[in-house]
């Protein structure tokens, strides 16, 4: 069974990476005009969607870096380098934008039925971010036991985004522009944090090689 500091880390990796808060208000947005239960039902399936897809990754993902013989810590440098670049644009506040515009094409494409799969499940909430920080923290939960330790976390994590959504009026009445800013670069700084751990632990495991 993983260490609690590394349970903890991955919740805090993944949690951070699908950054519930930030999809707050892009969630009130693709979901415009809806009632309280229509809102209710896209909340559940792009949760649900959201973990599938996150599980699938923290299950095989190491097993699809081995068939295109990818080593995991060589994933693990690349992974750690692209959660910096997204902790860079959640600091200076581009992901936000990045996401507006992948809620406005959805829009305009008149899928407005299918927006729990598209784009929010993938990839607002399952998006290149989370699924490398899984993958990458797969590699630390080897055997049964920590691999359903790592599902139980995705679902946490699944299950807050889901609270998050169903709360997401009051949620952004309440923090405001300001306080989705401070929220957003404190979570940036973070997974920054993070992400050069991710480089350095990977660095180590090739030099060791």
């Amino acid at each position: 069974m993983p260490s609690y500091d590394s349970l903890f880390n991955a919740f805090v990796t993944i949690l951070v990476t699908i950054d519930p808060p930030g999809l707050a208000p892009l969630f009130l947005a693709l979901t415009a005009g809806m009632d309280r239960a229509q809102r209710g039902q896209v909340a559940l399936r792009a949760s649900i969607i959201g973990f599938v897809v996150l599980v699938l990754f923290a299950v095989a993902g190491t097993a699809i870096l081995d068939m295109f013989g990818i080593t995991l810590p060589a994933f693990r440098i690349a992974g750690g380098l692209l959660l910096f670049y997204i902790s860079f644009e959640m600091i200076f506040e581009q992901r936000q934008d990045r996401k507006e515009k992948s809620a406005e094409v959805a829009i305009t494409k008149d899928l407005i039925h299918n927006i729990a799969a598209f784009p929010l499940a993938i990839p607002l909430i399952a998006g290149p971010g989370a699924i490398s920080a899984t993958v990458l923290l797969s590699g630390g939960f080897r055997g049964v036991t920590a691999q359903f330790a790592l599902a139980a976390i995705i679902l946490l994590c699944l299950f807050i985004a889901w609270l998050v959504f169903i709360l997401a009026e009051r949620i952004d009445r309440f923090l405001g522009q300001t306080g989705r800013s401070i929220l957003t670069r404190l979570l940036g700084v973070i997974l920054a944090a993070l992400a050069v751990q991710f480089v350095a632990d990977g660095v180590k495991a090739l030099i060791a090689a």
